[in-house]
């Protein structure tokens, strides 16, 4: 029985390890989700019942899902799936959506180009001088985008600097409209969101082994190859993420294209405004706003399963 019982008791011990380091990784789980479901899956409930409902006169300006009256003890549910019907049929938001996703992905595309040799800059610079760098791809965020936003329309006015530069310099004979344009909106885009590209690719490059680079060129390859060859397939994780990163919300994006853009710059924020604060349809614009969650999510959660598999 001593010997028995001196098998059983580390068996047990471990068993008490276990259920321990189970509860506590359930711990550590349970605050991030109880987060997303206060700050996001909650909402997202709100603005998928408020889809559901027809518009109306009324505070809020919407009727409601179910309604009690005499005759049913049990109420009525009343549910309206015209408002992504009426979207599905106006050619005016499947162009916002592509004008959305269009624009989105070419500022990401022209912010990884940007961002990258930065990134790779101060991932190889020494531990003084890439302390300066990265404090300086952050102070950016130390000042109001509201007037980061504003400042650019100063710069990029007709009597802005950069029309003044560009005649004193000669290249240019009048001021250019740079202002209210696509380029203006890109311009916009790229600068608010190219540290969200710059840090994640830091991350991944900071952690690569240079010694992969060298075994390439000792192989022969030339600096040109060793970088498509090792450095670009190792920083396909960060690449992955800070696109993600600048994309998702530049689709949605509203006061770039407002201040920066023309008046029929399109794009599914604005889209988004209108139908809340002018038109006042809060059915059809939590609609818009569920179907763009859906076409941002969708592929998301598609990748990561993925790249689940292929692991």
């Amino acid at each position: 029985m001593g010997a028995n019982e001196s098998i059983v008791q580390p068996r047990r011990s471990l068993l008490s390890r276990f259920g321990e380091l189970r509860l506590g990784r359930t711990a550590v789980i349970l605050i991030p989700m109880l987060w997303l479901a206060a700050f996001f899956f909650i909402p997202f409930l709100v603005v998928f019942k408020i889809s559901l409902a027809e518009a109306a006169i009324a505070v809020p300006p919407y009727s409601p899902l179910w309604e009690w009256d005499g005759d049913n003890a049990f109420g009525t549910l009343r549910i309206n799936f015209g408002n992504y019907l009426f979207l599905f049929e106006s050619r005016f938001y499947l162009d916002a959506y592509l004008s959305s996703i269009k624009i989105a992905a070419i500022s990401t595309l022209i912010t990884l180009v940007v961002g990258f040799p930065m990134a790779y800059l101060i991932a190889k610079s020494q531990s003084t001088m890439r302390t300066l760098l990265l404090a300086l791809v952050i102070l950016p965020f130390w000042t109001s985008f509201l007037l980061r936003v504003y400042a650019w329309m100063a710069l990029l006015k007709k009597n802005g600097p950069v029309n003044e530069v560009l005649m004193a310099l000669g290249v240019i004979d009048q001021p250019l409209q740079i202002l209210q344009t696509d380029f203006a909106v890109y311009l916009g885009i790229v600068y608010t969101y190219l540290p969200f590209m710059i840090l994640p690719l830091y991350t991944t490059l900071e952690k690569m082994d240079l010694s992969l680079i060298e075994a390439a060129q000792d192989l022969g390859a030339k600096p040109y190859q060793s970088f498509f060859l090792v450095t670009l397939p190792l920083a396909v994780p960060g690449i992955i993420a800070g696109c993600l990163l600048v994309f998702i919300p530049a689709v949605g994006e509203f006061v770039i294209p407002a201040l920066l853009g023309a008046s029929d710059t399109l794009m599914i924020g604005r889209v988004l405004w209108d139908e809340f604060f002018l038109n006042r349809d809060w059915p059809l614009a939590s609609s818009v706003a569920i179907i763009m969650l859906i076409v941002l999510v969708g592929p998301i959660m598609f990748m990561r399963s993925r790249n689940k598999e292929a692991m």
